[in-house]
């Protein structure tokens, strides 16, 4: 009975110390004519120079259970419905990773070309300009399953580990929006989450991770804003290893102060380089000190829940209000007089995806979809361990702002206003952080 339990105290003991193998690879996706330039609404903008490469990276890991995980970060604003169906279907068909196990997040950069039908709403192009989005579009599809496969093919032992620093860069933007909105609660998440990934003394990837938008930048360069500034200086610091920026719970904070205005444009440079550089100050210090190994395997979980939405315009009302419009506010009530026309009203709801990964026992990684805001992130901390918890929103579709309970409350634009521009017909139901926060916690019971 006594060799028993050792042998089974033994066996424990390896599946819980399971060791790593671990890829890691990136794939420079700089367009390499003039394209137009993603995130803000209005007249097109097409790009004029290069500021920095801008890239997608990858981290393949694989564990004792013989499971392979990837992450994709890419310094893009977003990721379509669509496309993320044609690159987690490559990737599942090519080389074997299922859904559950493919995480793909966006730094939601705004200096980045306009790709397939992300924000499809804010643009009208010419037939010329449209031809150059579709060139880039049909380029990143190869890449993703570029960097993908050469992640895998990558895999070697490797140790992993995780702590995390503090950065003060993000400010609550909903209170910078004149006197009115002071009153307007200034909550932020300054944490900068990192996992180190190591093969022996060589350290081979550092992904790290913040709670703000990537506007730092609004110009005609191409670049990765703060986050791609950030991504050069790790890469810079540690020479050989990849720097992978995960966007966090973003949506309601900004980078500020900012500059803007005509001929402003280096001014702005430097004070966004000066933000990525804070940032890799914050992770520099974390790789400097004492990180906690992370063991595996991962546990991997996916599910979906359904975001209501509030009642619509009616249809005649749409119809009347139409002819005083122009550019996006039109194309989107022409867009939900279609829905009307082709499917009796517009949907009243929204697919809501979420990924959760633990780590062995006492780490656990939090997908979020969309444009969450900070509650998400300083909530589910809190509930699952403020030091062994990630929470990053942006990944998969670039869905919507999604609002917590209190904003909702508060209305602007990340709880009301915001909801016409991503095709949505009114904003959601007072039931949104509840519908979210339970799935979350079905997820974390089956990766327990």
């Amino acid at each position: 009975m006594t060799r028993v339990l050792i042998l089974l105290l033994v066996l424990h003991s390896t599946l819980v110390s399971a060791a790593w193998q671990a890829g890691v690879a990136k794939a420079d996706i700089t367009p390499t004519e003039p394209v137009p330039l993603a995130g803000y609404g209005g007249k097109t903008r097409m790009s004029q120079r290069v500021e920095h490469p801008i890239w997608l990276k990858a981290l393949a890991l694989k564990d004792d259970s013989g499971a392979t995980s990837i992450l994709v970060t890419a310094d893009l604003v977003g990721l379509s419905d669509k496309m993320i169906t044609v690159i987690a279907k490559a990737a599942l068909g090519k080389h074997g990773i299922p859904r559950e196990r493919l995480i793909l997040n966006t730094s939601h950069n705004h200096s980045c070309p306009v790709t397939e039908d992300v924000l499809w709403l804010y643009y009208e192009f010419t037939p010329e300009e449209a031809a150059v989005k579709d060139r880039y579009t049909a380029s990143v599809y190869a890449k993703y399953q570029e960097v993908i496969g050469a992640a895998i093919a990558n895999l070697a032992p490797a140790d992993l580990a995780f702590e995390q620093g503090l950065a003060g860069v993000a400010v609550n933007r909903r209170r910078s929006r004149g006197p009115e909105s002071r009153a307007l609660g200034g909550q932020v998440d300054q944490d900068v989450p990192v996992i180190t990934v190591k093969s022996g003394s060589d350290l081979k990837a550092i992904v790290f991770g913040y709670s703000c938008h990537t506007t730092a930048l609004g110009g005609l360069s191409i670049n990765g804003d703060y986050a791609g500034f950030a991504q050069l200086e790790l890469e810079k610091s540690f020479p050989g290893s990849i720097a992978m920026f995960v966007q966090n719970c973003g949506g309601d904070a900004n980078p500020l102060p900012r500059i803007r205005g005509k001929d402003k444009d280096a001014e702005a440079t430097d004070l966004a380089c000066m933000y990525g550089n804070i940032l890799a100050e914050g992770v520099r210090q974390v790789v400097a000190g004492k990180m906690t190994p992370l063991n595996g395997p991962i546990h991997a979980a996916m599910g979906e829940t359904k975001l209501l939405l509030q009642p619509g315009i009616p249809l005649e009302e749409l119809k009347q209000r139409l002819p005083n419009l122009t550019g996006m506010p039109k194309r989107e009530f022409e867009h939900f007089i279609r829905q009307y026309e082709t499917l009796g009203s517009p949907p009243d709801g929204v697919k809501y995806p979420i990924q959760v990964w633990r780590f062995g026992s006492g780490f656990q990684f939090i997908a979020l979809t969309g444009e969450t805001v900070v509650d998400y992130s300083l909530k589910f901390k809190a509930a699952y361990g403020w030091n062994s918890t990630w929470v990053c929103g942006y990944n998969n579709d670039l869905t919507s702002y999604i609002p917590s309970l209190r904003v909702l409350k508060e209305g602007g634009y990340e709880g009301i206003t915001g909801m016409f521009e991503y095709g949505h017909r009114a904003p959601y139901t007072e039931t949104v952080e509840e519908r979210i926060t339970a799935k979350v916690e079905e997820l974390m019971k089956q990766v327990q």
